[in-house]
Order: structure tokens, then sequence, then C-alpha cells
């Protein structure tokens, strides 16, 4: 019977009785911690409480719908095969990753193990929720660089059916100016890739069709708020915020331990894609029974008679009215009544004030910004959460590398976002305060990285530095930055050779640095001192211009350094004597000078 589930599933044709049959199999077998209620329904004991469930909007996929088919019963170890017959199970077929698909989980768990290793995300992860959302980005049908072959784009999230996500990105990613639909192989809706996306492939963009950006993607948000995916509860708050449904985290929690029992890479474009998906009623629970009517009890000894007619209950009728007085209308049903939540009030964000956001590289800022969520009429709004984004091309950060905060607002309305800390790519940037699951105009922040700073330079070495013209400088220039006495790290340092100390410009004439080419390259910039604030400059080299010039160096924050540069003129080489050419072995003899008198003694030739 189990094998007969197994195959029915695998081919998405799963009814919602047989869906609760397995659930209840499956929770003993293949889902950790996930349970099934007193209908066999799939739950998650410890998932989030309803007020404290992300919103459709606030969720990577914006709960698009997914694919419901669940792995095999049997382990996708390989076994023997039987003697007769043809095996059941398809383990070993639903455990096979396309090659490049599965490469980019890896690559990505490898990089979160160095970026935060807390969170202790496995791949298999990655892979259980990339089977769920594309089949595997279509079974692999992926190129050398992980792009998919066409897009993946889920319905539109118009409300029919699905949550309602209006526009958000123009059609950039999903190619809908008027709703937003779920993107790439890890269905990323458009607003949250905005600030979830990440370049998984070095390749300078993040594209959430590629299976290496969206992978990275997907880590770093599941990864997000502190959570420890070794942590059972933490696993499934993950996996919620993915897409709030505990059937979906049922689905996950499935394929992740299928996953996790063995698997194997196949070719691309090889896999299995799923038939069952969310939207067409397979693998949903099972409904509640309706409640039926009380009956009366029949008297002992008799048998109620069935009644072939329902009896239609008869409307009273109404009393006469008195003559003169207009006849009444009777009451119509009150329209249902909803309690409006915090965010339903929210009509627009206010800045608090606060100081200018400035920082140096690396340096953690001293402001931290604010919002205050209010009312049409300026009242203040307490348990609403803001998000707080980092837009721009900038490494700047929130604490672990976060460039997105969600933060609840207090008592006051305000919501303060955590501490920036400055990367070291410097210029302005902005953070973007928004309401989520409220459309709210938002709030824009600049902020500045300015570059490190010294304020002084020294030696580290008192050697003279002299060379010959045409030589080269015996040893090497080395300095020490300072800022307030202390070492300053990574602070760009910029060195020119000088005609002297009155110039300002580069000499075109003296000593000389080698460029990459070998020409002579007499401005160096781009130099930065290391962490104890060292610095070696490269060699330095004499042109034929004998005399003394200058070395200066200079940092950002005042520091300057002048190092005087000694070029001696070149000596001239001796003049050889030349010497007549040998006849046959006789020793040759010295030609004779102008002043010389000539011999007149014989030599045996011709004068």
């Amino acid at each position: 019977m189990a094998a007969q589930f197994g195959s029915r599933l695998r081919k998405g044709a799963v009814t919602t009785t047989v869906a609760a049959v397995v659930v209840a199999a499956l929770s003993a077998s293949q889902a950790p911690d996930v349970t099934a209620d007193a209908q066999d329904r799939p739950t998650a004991a410890d998932s989030l409480p309803t007020p404290d469930a992300p919103a459709a909007g606030d969720t990577a996929t914006g709960n698009s719908r997914y694919y419901t088919d669940l792995p095999p019963l049997q382990s996708p170890v390989p076994v023997a095969p039987p003697t007769i017959g043809t095996p059941v199970s398809r383990g070993t077929a639903e455990a096979g990753i396309p090659a490049t698909v599965l490469d980019a989980y890896q690559r990505a768990e490898a990089e979160l193990r160095q970026a935060k290793p807390g969170c202790n995300l496995p791949w298999q992860l990655l892979a259980a929720i990339g089977k769920v959302e594309s089949g595997q980005a279509r079974g692999g049908r992926v190129s050398a660089d992980g792009t998919t072959l066409s897009p993946i784009v889920g319905p539109q999230l118009d409300g029919n059916g699905f949550a309602l996500i209006p526009d958000t990105d123009d059609g950039r990613y999903d190619g809908n100016s008027s709703y937003d639909n779920a993107v790439g192989p890890m269905q990323f809706i458009p607003s949250t890739w905005a600030w979830a996306g990440r370049d998984g492939n070095a390749d300078g963009t993040s594209d959430p069709n590629n299976v290496y950006d969206a992978a990275l993607a997907a880590g770093h948000y599941l990864c997000r708020n502190g959570w420890d995916l070794s942590d059972t509860a933490d696993l499934k708050r993950a996996v919620l915020s993915y897409n709030n449904s505990d059937a979906y985290l049922y689905t996950v929690m499935s394929w992740l331990e299928h996953y996790r029992r063995g698997s194997h890479e196949i070719p691309d474009g090889t896999g299995t894609l799923p038939v069952g998906r969310s939207d067409d009623g397979a693998g949903t629970a099972p409904p509640l029974p309706s409640p039926r009517p009380p009956q009366t009890p029949a008297a002992p000894g008799t048998t109620p008679s069935p009644s072939p007619h329902p009896q239609t209950p008869h409307p009273e009728k109404p009393a006469p009215e008195k003559p003169g007085t207009p006849p009444t209308t009777p009451p119509g049903p009150k329209p249902p009544t909803t309690t409006p939540t915090p965010t339903d009030t929210v009509d627009h964000l206010e800045k608090t004030g606060g100081p200018t956001l400035t920082a140096t590289a690396g340096d953690t800022f001293a402001g931290r910004i604010t919002s205050r969520a209010e009312t049409k009429d300026g009242k203040t709004v307490g348990k609403v959460r803001v998000r707080f984004t980092v837009l721009g091309d900038t490494d700047t950060a929130f604490a672990g590398g976060e460039h997105v905060a969600t933060v609840l607002t207090d008592a006051s309305g305000t919501a303060t976002a955590p501490a920036l800390t400055a990367g070291e790519k410097t210029g302005t940037f902005t953070v973007r305060a928004t309401v989520v699951g409220r459309v709210v105009p938002g709030l824009d922040y600049r902020a500045t990285v300015t570059e490190r700073t010294a304020d002084a330079l020294a030696r580290t070495g008192d050697t003279a530095l002299t060379a010959v013209a045409g030589g080269e400088f015996a040893g090497q220039v080395g300095v020490k930055a300072t800022r307030k006495g202390a070492a300053a790290d990574k602070v760009a340092v910029t060195a020119s050779l000088l005609a002297s100390a009155k110039d300002t410009a580069a000499s075109g004439k003296g000593p000389y640095f080698k460029g990459a080419d070998g020409n002579p390259v007499r401005t160096l910039s781009g130099l930065k001192t290391d962490a104890k604030g060292l610095l070696t400059l490269p060699r330095l080299y004499a042109d034929d211009t004998a005399g003394t010039f200058v070395l200066r160096l200079t940092t950002p924050g005042g520091g300057t350094l002048d190092v005087e540069l000694k070029v001696a003129a070149a000596q001239p080489s001796p003049t050889p004597t030349p010497s007549a050419p040998a006849t046959g072995g006789a020793t040759p003899e010295a030609t004779p000078s102008p002043t010389t008198t000539p011999s007149t003694k014989p030599t045996g030739t011709a004068s």
C-alpha cells in the first residue's frame, strides 16, 4: 500500500484523502518534527504564531504556488535490485540533482559557512527549497554560468487565488508592470530580491534567474535574524518565512530529510519535473468535516420515518400595521466587522531627526536611523513593522553583513534601525524605510562613507637613498601612518616624485617607479597601509639625470612626508687601447703613436 501511495504521489495525482494518509505515514518516517493533527493534516509544532506570521509581501516568494510532490517513502540510498519484477521506488532517481544546480547549492553553503558560521546552513535545505519552488530549475535546464535557459515566472500576485502584491519593479524581473510575480529557480518576488539579491557567480550582477545568484540569496535570506538552522525551531521559522504555509513547511522538511539521506549528481537537463502544484489542490490538507445538525432521538421501539421532502419553514406573517404609519423594513444582515490592525492605520512615516550619517570606512556610524509611523491625523502607531534597506553601490551593512533589517515600532511609534558599519567603498548611499504590509511612501536617508585618514607619516628606516644615474636605488622606502598617535590601517597613500620640495607636480625626469609595462611612473596612487599602518613602496630607479630630488608621500587627513633622493652622475668609462690584428701566430705589436720615431730596423715587410 505504501508503494502504491508513493507511486501516486510521484505522478502528482494525489487526492486530499490520500494526502492525509501519506502525511501521517511520512510524519513518522521522513519529516522530523512535523506532526499531524486530529484530521491527519500536517502541522508545525513550533511554527510562528499567527500575529507574528509574515505577510505575503514579507516572504521570499510572496506565498506564491509551489510544487507539492513528496519524496518516495523509500530511502534514496541505492539498494540491490530485486531478483524479479520492477522496483517500485524511484528513490535513487529522485535524489539526483543536476550538476550545475548542485554546485550552486554547495557553493552557497561554503560561502555562508565563512560569512555566517553561526547559521549552520546545510546545502540540502537549499536543494529542498529548489525542488519545491522550481523542480531544481526545471530539471537543471540552465546554461554553463547557471542562468535558466528560459525565465521561470510564477503567476501574477493579483489577489485572485494568491496574495495581492502590486508591481514593485516596473516589470524589470517578471515582465509585469501591474503586479509582482515570483521569479527564478528559487522564486523570489521582485520586492524581496531588491534587498536579498546576491551575486553568486561573481559576474558583477545579481540575477534571480541565475541559480548561483538565487541560491546564495536564499542562503542569506534563511540565515538572517540570527537564526541557527541546526536548531529545529529556527529552521522552521526560516522555512516559514520563505513561504508562510504549514503544508509548505512539511513538504520542504520532507525533501530536506530525503536529500540528507543521500543524493548524487546528474547531468544538467535530465532532472525530473514535479507535476503537483499547490494551486491545483494537490497536496492540500483535507478540510474539517462539516458539523451535522442535531437529531431528535426517536421514541423507544419506533423507527423514524424518512422525510422524502425536506420541510421548509414558513416565514411568520408580519403583524398588521396601524393606519397612518409607514411600513417597516425588516433589518438586513449586518456587514461583517473587522478590527483594523495597527499596520492598516498607518498613513505615513516621519523622519525623527538625528545626526548627519557620516562614518570613516571600517567604522560604525555614530548615528542611528529612526522613523515614526503615524496615522493620517498624526497619531503614532506602535507594533508596526518597518523595513530598513541599504541601497546603492556600497558594502556598508547592518550587523552580520545584512543589507536589510525589519524593526517593530515601539509604544511611541518609533522604529530604530540597527547600527550601520561602514564598508571600504567610499561615497554616498541610501537607506530606505518602508512599512511592511502597507503601501505608503518610503523615507530615504542619505549616508556617506569617507576615506580612512592619517595625520602623520614617518619613515621606518634612516638609510640615505642614493643612486647612480641610470641605476637603481639601494633599498626601498618604508613608512608608518598614524592617526592621533595610533597606527592608521588601510589608509590610502599617494607617492609623487618631484624635482624639488617647492614643486607640487611630478617631475618629468629624475627618479621613477616602474609601471606594469616597465615604463617610468612618477606618481603612484592606490597604495594602502596594512593592519599595522605600515607600507613599503616599490623599488625606485634613476634615469640619466643627476641631482637632488624629493619623494613626497601624502594621505587623506593631512599626513605628509618628504624623502630626499640623490642621484650621482655616472663616471665616464675609460677608453680602451686598440691593438693591431694578429698575423699568424706572432704576438701583435703595439701600434706606434704619432710621436714615436719609426724604427729603421728592417722588419721583413713592405713599408
